[in-house]
């Protein structure tokens, strides 16, 4: 596949990743959304949902992995590809190495908390001696602009004084 084939391909399944995160804003959520990818089709499909199960583990990457798993009838997603809207964090980092995920796009870096290439290398370090191929940047401004319009709105939304 070219080099611009794989871009285009990258790009529309980021756009599905940011359908998922635009639903997370809508509820509230921090908008991160994912979708696992494999033969070409949507296996599983996460958005952040903290808040709404209340559970801190419910973050996009997790919830889109498990839902591949159980389609796919497996826990090793060798052949899969995660689509993120954010770079992951430290537990996600690691889901993605238990997971054995065959590879990972992502969007926007994360510089406060991503475990890929901004605050920690942690998938560097992969210790289960697979391949991970690793893609960042992909459609990153239109994913950071989705946080970053959240997080303006949040403080915007304050206590009205009185």
């Amino acid at each position: 596949m070219t080099p611009e084939k794989q871009l285009q391909e990258h790009q529309h399944w980021m756009r599905l990743a940011l359908v998922e995160a635009r639903q997370a804003a809508a509820r509230g959520e921090v908008p991160v959304g994912a979708v696992v990818v494999a033969g070409g089709r949507v296996v599983g499909r996460g958005s952040n949902r903290v808040e709404d199960l209340p559970d801190p583990t419910a973050h996009a990457e997790i919830l889109a992995l498990g839902a591949a798993a159980g389609t796919l009838g497996d826990w090793r997603l060798n052949e899969a590809t995660l689509y993120v809207t954010l770079e992951p964090c430290t537990m996600c980092s690691g889901a993605l190495l238990l997971a054995r995920l065959g590879a990972l796009v992502y969007g926007a870096p994360d510089p406060r908390a991503g475990a890929v290439s901004s605050q920690a290398r942690l998938l560097d370090g992969n210790p289960y001696g697979h391949a991970l191929e690793v893609t960042g940047g992909i459609l990153a401004g239109e994913c950071a602009a989705l946080l970053q319009d959240f997080f303006v709105g949040k403080r915007n939304s304050g206590p009205a004084e009185g």
